[in-house]
């Protein structure tokens, strides 16, 4: 049986960070394209040079031409500027929608059947461009956000209760940005609610912290942005779609009326599987987690409005 094959556009800290994973679970052979001569190449052939100390077996190319990701199955793309200090994601726009635009193109000239998680930021609105400029299916382009920001949420409530990360199980819907909802009426540890481990006004500040994180992290390291766990979250939903799991994760799906909201993509609840995104999971949000969700929505409507207007231009 022939390899599955992973196209990675984009070959930064994201792209390396991604091949190195994907190698490591044997998800397949890896393609590492960037538009920087030679940077694929290197970390192409630095990994595979990892692979008998590992060990692991998978083929791992770079390349500056679209033709070599030809009919992969899965492309993750991470392609675009990166966050610095004191930059919003919005701000992202005008220069990442023109670096989308060209990645979708390649994408559906070479590789028409893959399933593709976009990464890149300002995130609602790249994956509804690239869902446009592929002329894909909803179900084949999803959008990589709530796997991260729920790991992040399960993450300061573990440390804050000095608890596995395992025993912690949390929900983030909603726009990848300031305003996204964490979820804390779906919020457990050791099956209780979190409400009875930490007060009020504690979570408050943890969920204050889970919107703010990718801003904490390229604030500490001035030159960059988060890679580890944005990589970690991707080929977590990589590997749902090519092992057929029928997992339930927070994803950036393309909605056509669930929770009331239509022609556009938001963080919720989804099963992925071999069909990409199977179904939208509804959950029963409190009323005041509902408003806060259309709050969200509201913004991620206004950021595709502005993609809108920078396309135009």
């Amino acid at each position: 049986m022939a390899r599955k094959k992973i196209a990675l556009i984009g070959a930064g800290n994201i792209g390396g960070t991604l091949a190195h994973l994907a190698a490591l679970g044997g998800l397949g052979d890896v393609v590492l394209f960037d538009v920087v001569d030679g940077m694929p190449q290197g970390k192409a052939l630095d990994l595979m040079e990892a692979g008998p100390i590992e060990p692991y077996d998978a083929t791992i190319t770079g390349t500056n031409d679209y033709k070599d990701i030809k009919d992969a199955d899965v492309c993750i793309v991470t392609a675009g500027l990166a966050r610095k200090p004191g930059m919003s994601r919005d701000d992202l726009l005008a220069t990442n929608s023109k670096i989308m635009t060209q990645v979708s193109e390649g994408i559906a000239a070479n590789a028409p059947n893959a399933f593709v998680i976009i990464v890149s930021n300002p995130l609602d609105a790249m994956v509804t461009l690239a869902k446009r400029a592929t002329g894909f299916p909803k179900q084949r382009v999803v959008g990589m956000a709530g796997v991260l920001d729920s790991a992040r949420y399960r993450t300061f409530l573990a440390m804050e209760l000095g608890v596995s990360v395992e025993s912690v199980q949390a929900l983030v819907l909603g726009g990848h940005g300031d305003d996204m909802v964490p979820v804390r009426s779906s919020c457990t540890v050791g099956g209780a609610p979190v409400t009875d481990f930490i007060s009020e006004t504690r979570l408050v500040e943890i969920e204050d912290r889970v919107r703010k994180a990718g801003g904490e992290i390229v604030a500490l390291l001035k030159t960059g942005s988060a890679f580890y766990s944005p990589a970690t979250a991707a080929i977590r939903m990589a590997r749902a779609y090519l092992h057929d799991k029928g997992e339930i994760l927070p994803v950036a799906a393309y909605l056509e009326g669930e929770y009331g909201h239509s022609g556009f993509y938001l963080g919720v609840p989804a099963r992925i599987g071999a069909g990409g995104v199977e179904q939208v999971i509804e959950l029963n949000l409190s009323e005041d987690e509902a408003k806060q969700l259309t709050v969200s929505a509201e913004h991620v409507k206004e950021l595709v409005g502005a993609l809108d207007k920078v396309l135009e231009q």
